[in-house]
């Protein structure tokens, strides 16, 4: 239990320490746009391949429950809608804290066992400022880039399916679509994946920095940051969903309905 508050508070002050050499100076670009490029480009093409599936794949398990009800025609607005509120943000940070936390944290670890954080230290260079925020700037403004790619390959993915596999007529699926989705859903999904980027950032570079000896610690400070990044993007989805849900019903008393 005690471990556990002071290692909380060593990441709260972790991520302080971060935030605050990021309003006080910028990186140089040529320690950011590597990072940009291994976050972005290079998490391009699994998030669009997963999101096309998963699209596919909601629409073959809702299929069968709508079509019992009579309400087949509505599929587009029941996967449009859960993918840009929901599986969308949460599919592409997973696969950001896979792809890129887990390297993130090796990376760093590597560099604390074998003592290239100390050397920079040492020259008078600040390890936070160099190594910690290009890479939690890459995360932070790239994940709504690779959330936006994921929507848009499971709506993709979603409409080939229904439309060309099942037969639903696609008129119809786009209209009960543009019926049920608002531009709330994708502020929603965009917004949630802005905190799941800083929480694979920091989670990740924070395993890393505090990375214990040997190939074991490297091991284990990898999967300790996909573990912890992943529950912290569950936690943080159930929070942010309860408290845009009250905003949203909020402002639209009535809500979007199916019928």
């Amino acid at each position: 239990m005690v471990n556990g508050l002071i290692s909380l508070g060593d990441f709260a002050l972790f991520s302080l320490r971060t935030l605050r050499w990021m309003f006080s100076r910028l990186p140089r670009r040529g320690t950011i746009w590597p990072n940009f490029y291994e976050v972005g480009v290079k998490s391009l093409p699994v998030v669009a391949l997963t999101g096309t599936f998963i699209g596919m794949v909601l629409a073959v398990q809702s299929y069968f429950q709508f079509r019992q009800i009579g309400l087949e025609t509505r599929l587009g607005g029941v996967i449009n809608m859960t993918l840009l509120r929901e599986l969308g943000p949460v599919l592409a940070a997973t696969m950001l804290a896979g792809r890129v936390g887990s390297a993130m944290a090796a990376e760093l670890g590597t560099m604390r066992v074998t003592q290239q954080i100390d050397a920079l230290s040492a020259m008078g260079v600040n390890p936070v400022h160099y190594l910690v925020v290009p890479r939690f700037m890459a995360c932070l403004f790239l994940i709504p880039t690779l959330t936006v790619m994921a929507d848009f390959m499971g709506v993709a993915g979603g409409h080939f399916y229904c439309v060309n596999i099942l037969g639903i007529d696609i008129h119809h699926y786009w209209h009960n679509s543009a019926k049920f989705v608002t531009n709330f859903d994708l502020f929603v999904g965009l917004f949630k994946s802005i905190f799941f980027g800083s929480a694979i950032a920091m989670v990740s570079c924070y395993q890393g920095f505090n990375c214990t000896d040997g190939a074991e610690g490297v091991g284990s400070a990898s999967t300790s940051s996909f573990v912890y990044s992943f529950v912290a993007i569950l936690v943080l989805d159930l929070f942010l969903g309860i408290g845009l849900d009250s905003i949203y019903f909020t402002l639209y008393p009535e809500g979007a309905s199916l019928l």
